[in-house]
């Protein structure tokens, strides 16, 4: 939602240089004979979600309806989008009446989706996809025409999406009454492990509550910044706050940094690479957020990039770290699941610039050569350690660089 909140960056620096010096990991273990929270069902997660949400392209226009959603459900099977990996379709704000019934259930706007949103959910389902709904942990959503928000309401919603077939709740954060954010987000987790059906579950607090720290055992996501504009400083915002957060980030819980601003036509070309590069380097969910019934060929060619969806949802599940950063000259390394490395080097500067690293500093092993996968050009060669490139302003080079021979010493050199 069109939220302004104040900038946390400050707080994340210091957190940043606590991490560093004491080493601080994901999550807090409970104390010697404290029970372990009650979590939601597991195996969902595992990776960051990958899917659409129509907020960023749509806002609460009259043209988002249920042709609309069954139009994208269709268009993420036809353009290759769902063997990619995008499962989800989920909807935001401006989905309901602004009432709900005598019984106090929601009420799907009839205008809208004249079918109900169970009959939505069973097309989306039909397809092999998922499907997502959103609400808010207050009394209004953050629309202006404040639709009903589930506070108060927790149990009865919950049983309701999990009735229409609900597979991801997007929960956010307007008129939430003052009530403690752990309180909230909590109850609405109860109140979704208590339908049985298994729901991601995205905290949409937009970091105010700093939910790295306690949301590992109440959701599978929680945003960490405010949201998102279709623009190159929101973007490079929201990445320098992400960033300090990698050590929370790990299978079943992640860091969100806010949905895809990819082809909705505020940046290049070249800077919606960066954006979509550094999202997956971040092992951030990847959720589209352009309308792909409008979407250009080079716009697919992005959100549909495997080499570099691969680096998103790879098993480790290890957010990208900082190697080297300097007058806006960025190299980002993040380890996979089969000892190879990712490698970004990116070029936050407004003119191009060489960027290096070597297979030693980002921690493999010493070889001979190493292989280098150019994730963009969709090139392979080889390198007897170094790692560069001359990259464009507003630009990134991406490569997975593995051991190309096993003559494995001791790791760090190379």
């Amino acid at each position: 939602m069109r939220v302004r909140i104040r900038t946390i960056q400050g707080p994340i620096r210091l957190l940043a240089a606590l991490c560093a010096t004491l080493l601080c990991t994901a999550g807090t273990p409970p104390s010697p004979g404290q029970a372990p929270a009650p979590r939601l069902p597991g195996g969902l997660a595992k990776t960051p979600p990958m899917g659409f949400n129509n907020w960023n392209s749509t806002h609460c226009r009259a043209e988002f309806n249920e042709g609309m959603v069954k139009g994208i459900a269709d268009l993420l099977t036809a353009k290759g989008l769902k063997d990619a990996g995008y499962r989800y379709v989920n909807l935001d704000d401006c989905w309901a009446l602004p009432a709900r019934d005598g019984g106090g259930r929601l009420v799907p706007d009839p205008k809208r989706f004249p079918h109900g949103l169970k009959a939505v959910a069973d097309y989306v389902h039909a397809k092999g996809l998922k499907f997502g709904i959103y609400t808010s942990a207050g009394t209004k959503t953050c629309n202006e025409n404040g639709f009903p928000g589930a506070l108060g309401h927790e149990t009865s919603d919950a049983r309701q999406f999990a009735d229409w077939g609900v597979d991801y709740l997007k929960y956010d954060n307007c008129n939430n009454q003052g009530v403690d954010a752990k309180q909230r987000y909590r109850a609405m987790r109860d109140a979704l492990r208590a339908t049985g059906r298994p729901i991601v579950y995205s905290i949409c607090e937009w970091g105010e509550n700093r939910p790295w720290e306690w949301a590992a055992d109440v959701g599978h996501l929680w945003r960490t910044t405010g949201d998102i504009d279709d623009n190159w400083s929101s973007m490079l915002g929201i990445l320098k706050q992400n960033l300090p957060l990698a050590p929370y980030a790990g299978p079943g819980h992640w860091n969100d940094p806010d949905m895809l601003e990819v082809g909705n036509g505020g940046m290049t070309d070249t800077e919606y690479r960066s954006h979509f590069s550094l999202w997956a380097m971040m092992s951030a969910p990847l959720l589209i957020g352009s309308d792909l019934r409008t979407a250009t060929p080079e716009t697919l060619a992005i959100l549909g990039n495997k080499d570099v969806i691969a680096l998103d949802q790879d098993a480790l599940g290890k957010q990208a770290t900082v190697v080297a950063s300097d007058s806006g000259r960025w190299t980002l390394v993040k380890p996979l699941a089969n000892g190879d490395r990712a490698v970004a080097l990116f070029n936050e500067t407004g003119t191009p610039q060489r960027l290096s690293t070597t297979a030693r500093d980002v921690g493999l092993p010493q070889a001979d050569r190493y292989r280098l996968r150019d994730l963009w050009q969709h090139r392979t060669s080889q390198t007897t350690g170094a790692v560069s490139a001359t990259v464009p302003a507003h630009g990134i080079a991406v490569y997975r660089v593995s051991v190309e021979r096993q003559q494995v010493g001791r790791p760090g050199m190379g």
